[in-house]
């Protein structure tokens, strides 16, 4: 079953996000405190450890917000999922917005690793519904 398995923030743009506990997930906002946090359509930020693990396997150590996800998961391949797709995440819900970004030069990320996978398999959702996610809670798709 698909699964969390790390949720992360960041007070600014451009930086590796930090480990966190439980996230608060607010229509409207995304994550209270986030960096990315607002109504617009990248609220949240979500990769696949399997991603990630493509870049562990050239020797970079990447944990948890390494790339500036909020969300990491395992089991679901995030990058083939259509927008609009619904996601149920703990006990909120998101919506596909957006499959990879343009990612700009002087990002801390790219300097650090040499390549990021978020412009071609990061996802980017907004809040449907309110709700909480933690490492452990199923991430599952709720309709397409």
């Amino acid at each position: 079953m698909p699964e969390i398995t790390a949720v992360c923030v960041s007070e600014q743009k451009g930086t590796r996000k930090h480990p966190v506990p439980v996230l608060e997930l607010r229509l409207g906002v995304g994550i209270p405190g986030d960096a990315h946090a607002g109504n617009w359509h990248r609220q949240i930020s979500l990769l696949a450890e399997e991603s990630v693990d493509k870049m562990r396997a050239l020797g970079f150590e990447l944990p948890p917000g390494a790339f500036a996800e909020n969300i990491l998961t395992r089991g679901l391949d995030l990058k083939r999922l259509p927008v609009g797709t619904v996601l149920r995440a703990g006990s909120a819900l998101l919506a596909v917005t957006q499959i990879g970004k343009e990612c700009h030069n002087d990002c801390a990320i790219k300097q650090s690793t040499g390549k990021c996978v978020m412009p071609t398999e990061g996802v980017f959702a907004v809040v449907l519904r309110d709700g909480k996610a933690k490492p452990g809670d199923k991430i599952e798709i709720a309709a397409l």
